[in-house]
């Protein structure tokens, strides 16, 4: 079924087409473009909002748009329907030089002819109406904007964009509060806002709970746009915090394991707010047979991989021998991509877990579904061991230690220790390894011998 476009009355017609060639070059440069190294080959429009009037000094605009691009699969050349992004442009007759790292390109025909895009998150009164439009729970065209009822926003917050993003954009609001903005949008409920709700309910500390949210209502169906949460000052996300201890030779362990017994709150709080389902010999097997589909096929595009394959199997045909025998195992929420750029600690020494989004590059459907919980502990333990091969000079020890303080803060909150079950363990830390692999091999082959070294250890299983 074709997507519904959405304008309010005053939107003009012809907006993107006269945008068109402009994005084709500015949108693949960004960071948070998904689909890098594949030319765009034509956008359409799936909604597009006026939010400030386009003939006014600064036009303002809400545009969700698929971004096609040529995909060929073994079989032939077809396309696929590509990327929907969420875009906030603005338009000026020309741009002031704070804005200049903001140009998306000058415009020459349409309704905008003569005037200059740029990316509007870079400007403060952009930003503004977003918080604005939260504060008075706003309906613009087809977006709508929410915000907690006990959740008092405060007018006249200045903003700044935080230009450390990658998959995503978030907005400072004067220390108070953070808006992230979803790049890559899909259509349904995203774990991203679904879950810190869920948590808020639970009373969990460990999450910042949403203050508001943009949706946009398209075709009888909600897409997530944005999260409104507090904005923890004074922070430090786990990875620079890390980087600094081991810079300075310093041990992390009681912060791994303060870390530890914080995500077990964070799970045990999960379990309690939403179901949870028991993974049978079924369930499992399916399971192992996707870890040992992923090992395949990187196997195949890593040729350093294929010599470890053998043993990296291993993990994945014990998982399956022991659900054979009988051994079940149970299954809810997590966070999904847990590693620690995703936690903050505050000035206090608390913990906060962030970013429930999960992989971005999976289907919302398959992030949604419950895991064992054991997935986000085997995502920090090779967080550690990435930190410690990130430092200047070694630490001998430092991503084992980390790893043990780790698993016993988990067991002192969620009263079960991760290496009690190490088959489980094993087999979802080698698969994040050998995505790593991956991962690495394409985009960052300088760090390839950072998981490759994992793969040598998980290769050989430990003794009984």
């Amino acid at each position: 079924m074709p997507e519904a476009v959405i304008r309010t009355d005053t939107s003009p017609p012809g907006l993107l087409a006269s945008l068109d060639p402009l994005l084709r070059e500015w949108l693949p440069r960004q960071r948070w473009f998904a689909g890098k190294g594949r030319p765009v080959t034509g956008f359409s429009l799936v909604a597009a909002t006026e939010l400030l009037p386009a003939d006014s000094r600064l036009g303002l605009h809400h545009v969700l748009v698929r971004a096609h691009q040529r995909h060929t699969p073994a079989g032939g050349g077809a396309r696929e329907p590509g990327d929907c992004y969420q875009l906030l442009i603005g338009t000026r007759e020309a741009l002031p030089p704070r804005l200049a790292p903001a140009l998306i390109g000058h415009v020459t025909e349409g309704p905008a002819a003569g005037r200059t895009a740029y990316d509007a998150l870079y400007d403060t009164r952009p930003a503004e109406v977003l918080l604005e439009a939260l504060r008075t729970r706003a309906r613009i065209g087809g977006l709508r904007f929410e915000r907690a009822p006990d959740d008092g926003i405060r007018a006249g917050l200045v903003p700044r964009l935080m230009t450390a993003e990658q998959s995503n954009s978030s907005v400072v609001y004067g220390d108070t509060f953070i808006l992230k903005l979803l790049r890559r949008i899909v259509p349904g409920v995203n774990p991203d806002l679904e879950l810190p709700l869920a948590l808020a309910r639970e009373g969990c500390p460990r999450v910042p709970a949403p203050a508001g949210w943009m949706v946009a209502d398209l075709a009888g169906r909600s897409w997530v746009l944005g999260v409104l949460q507090p904005y923890l000052q004074g922070a430090t996300d786990g990875w620079e915090l890390a980087l600094r201890e081991l810079a300075k030779g310093e041990d992390f362990a009681a912060e791994a394991r303060a870390l530890g017994r914080a995500t077990a709150e964070v799970h045990t709080a999960l379990a309690r707010a939403l179901p949870t389902v028991t993974l049978g010999h079924a369930q499992a097997r399916q399971l192992a047979d996707g870890m040992t589909e992923r090992l395949e096929a990187a196997a195949r595009a890593v040729p350093l991989l294929r010599s470890y394959a053998p043993g990296l199997r291993t993990a994945f045909t014990a998982l399956a021998d022991l659900a054979s025998e009988g051994r079940t195992w149970s299954a809810q929420r997590v966070h999904g991509d847990l590693h620690l750029g995703q936690c903050l600690r505050s000035p206090d020494g608390e913990w906060s877990l962030i970013d429930f989004e999960g992989e971005p590059a999976k289907p919302l459907a398959e992030r949604r579904l419950p895991q064992p919980a054991v997935r986000d502990v085997a995502g920090m333990l090779r967080s550690f061991d990435y930190a410690a091969h990130s430092a200047d000079a070694r630490v001998p020890g430092w991503a084992e230690s980390c790893r043990a303080a780790y698993c016993t803060g988990y067991a002192e909150a969620g009263g079960h220790d991760p290496r009690t079950d190490p088959v489980l363990l094993r087999a979802y830390e080698t698969d994040k390894a050998v995505y790593e692999v991956l991962y690495e091999a394409r985009h960052r082959p300088d760090w390839l011998e950072v998981p490759l070294a994992a793969v040598r250890r998980l290769s050989v299983p430990e003794p009984a």
